[in-house]
């Protein structure tokens, strides 16, 4: 089932569901963690499941004569794989992320056939992060420099049309796109407008709804679809939370996704006396934020896990 008619199904009954994001296991790891982590949710019936994908990473290997040799390797490889064996596995639908950032439109061709093969036909298009070192996304030489293209490639494959156009008479994929929104800017765009113009482009070029990255203020996330709306894009839009857990990630996830959190929820997490305390207030932000999405009649709701659940299984059990 397409993640679209998932989305309007719930508008249509006027509910609202849950969907979460997982990290394909570390290499050389196996199900049982990601397995694990998806059990925790799974009675609570999300209406499908992320499955990120990560970029490759550089790392440096001094050789002899103090000589540096260059290699890229992925530390989480996997997404098509566990995507299916998500699938097999519990039934739920998933959704695999796609990126631009180290893949040439030739791997990720691949990739869509091996999703269709396998009975996926919804995808997140991102364009990805930089790669380690990089000051500004470098594209693969082959590959696209926004997600845009990568929505463009993906809608050129279910019309039937292949990068170098060898197939004339095929069987035709059908893959649901989704596309990042950022409801307080992406981090390289010169202001909001902007920001919105390359969102609309990604609409334009088919992408079924948004999902926004994280946010931590409901305000901001009312405001994006106003402004969304404003600007004539009229997908879906899914919002995008997760519970604080630490106080490190008062400093951490406004570095690593450019996210502000609020003043009230910074002040009480500065009063905790450990993780512990964090992760409750986390948990208590996390469900009165999912509680005023819900009562606006947004029909899903998307929790940023991070791998870990039982924070997220909480706050669904207390607001779904």
């Amino acid at each position: 089932m397409q993640v679209i008619d998932i989305i309007n199904d719930n508008i249509a009954k006027g509910s609202c569901r849950f969907t979460f994001e997982l990290l394909p296991p570390l290499k050389g790891d196996g199900t049982e963690g990601i397995f694990a982590a998806i059990d925790t949710l799974a009675v609570y019936d999300p209406a499908y499941i992320n499955v990120t994908n990560q970029r490759e990473v550089v790392k440096f290997i001094e050789r002899e004569g103090g000589l540096l040799e260059r290699r890229t390797y992925r530390h989480r490889p996997g997404t098509v794989g566990i995507s299916a064996a998500i699938m097999k596995r519990y039934g739920i639908e998933v959704v695999a992320h796609m990126i631009c950032g180290g893949n040439s439109r030739y791997d990720i061709e691949d990739a869509l056939i091996d999703l269709d093969f396998l009975g996926i036909h919804n995808v997140l298009a991102l364009r990805g992060d930089n790669a380690g070192g990089e000051k500004r996304f470098a594209p693969h030489p082959q590959g696209h420099l926004h997600a845009e293209g990568l929505v463009t490639q993906i809608m050129e494959m279910n019309r039937g049309r292949f990068i170098d156009g060898e197939v004339e008479d095929c069987h035709r994929s059908n893959f649901c796109v989704g596309v990042a929104g950022y409801p307080e800017k992406h981090a390289e765009a010169p202001n909001m407008e902007v920001d919105l113009e390359n969102l609309k482009r990604k609409v334009d070029a088919g992408a079924s709804y948004i999902v926004t990255q994280m946010s931590f203020d409901n305000r901001r996330i009312f405001a994006f679809i106003e402004a969304c709306r404003r600007m004539g894009i009229t997908v879906p839009i899914i919002p995008g939370i997760k519970p604080l857990s630490t106080l490190t990630q008062l400093s951490v996830l406004p570095q690593t996704f450019h996210v502000d959190l609020p003043q009230d929820l910074v002040r009480e997490a500065m009063k905790c006396a450990d993780n512990k305390a964090v992760r409750e207030l986390g948990i208590e932000w996390a469900t009165q934020q999912a509680l005023e999405l819900k009562r606006s009649g947004l029909p899903i709701i998307h929790f940023y896990s991070m791998g870990k659940t039982d924070n997220v299984a909480r706050i669904v059990k207390n607001v779904l």
